[in-house]
């Protein structure tokens, strides 16, 4: 990552001002700042402590993950190559995240662009609230996040690309038939680790 790009400030764009999203301090080694989500007066749950690990697998991107999940690829019958799973065998979640090549294409990206977000206004039948942000990460690269409300199977979305080469989805997922109010802890656990994975995702050259 170059030095310009290592100084870049993280900034969220709120549609609406009860965005659980909020400023948090930077890593003061690059400089920069970093968003978590707003804390929430849920029920008291335990919680491991978030710490993280560098994606090993070869794969055209990296970032950091918690070291409470495993990667696993993903194993669906439409998986393209460098799909993969980002799963937390205590908390029964879910991180699905899809990938495409781009290839200098913008009638693609605009395609991509528009597939994501109709994969996430599908849930508004069940959701009171979608609440769509961007961040701009330290790449200098743009992530358009997603946060649904109510009882719906993905809380959380979002995709990032370069507009030239990369595009990143991820989506959320509980494999439980909990409620989404019980679950509120571990969701706000989890969107935590997905913003720090957008802070740390990085492209890999060919």
């Amino acid at each position: 990552m170059s030095q310009a790009k290592k100084n870049s400030t993280i900034k969220w764009v709120s549609l609406k001002a009860f965005m659980w999203i909020g400023l948090a301090a930077g890593v003061a080694a690059c400089g920069s700042e970093e968003y978590t989500p707003k804390p929430k007066g849920y029920n008291r749950i335990d919680l491991p402590s978030q710490t993280y690990q560098q994606l090993q697998e070869q794969h055209p991107y990296t970032f950091e993950y918690s070291t409470h999940a495993k990667i696993r690829p993903d194993s669906s019958g439409i998986a393209q190559p460098h799909w993969i799973n980002i799963i937390y065998p205590s908390l029964g979640a879910n991180v699905q995240l899809t990938y495409k090549d781009l290839n200098n294409n913008p009638t693609a990206l605009n395609n991509l662009i528009e597939d994501a977000r109709k994969l996430t206004a599908k849930h508004q039948i069940k959701a009171y609230a979608i609440e769509e942000a961007e961040i701009k990460i330290p790449t200098g690269d743009v992530a358009a996040v997603f946060e649904l409300e109510g009882e719906v199977p993905s809380q959380f979305q979002f995709y990032v690309t370069d507009s030239t080469e990369h595009f990143l989805r991820g989506a959320l997922y509980f494999r439980t038939a909990t409620q989404n109010d019980s679950l509120a802890p571990v969701i706000e656990f989890v969107k935590k680790d997905i913003v720090h994975l957008l802070n740390t995702l990085e492209w890999k050259e060919d």
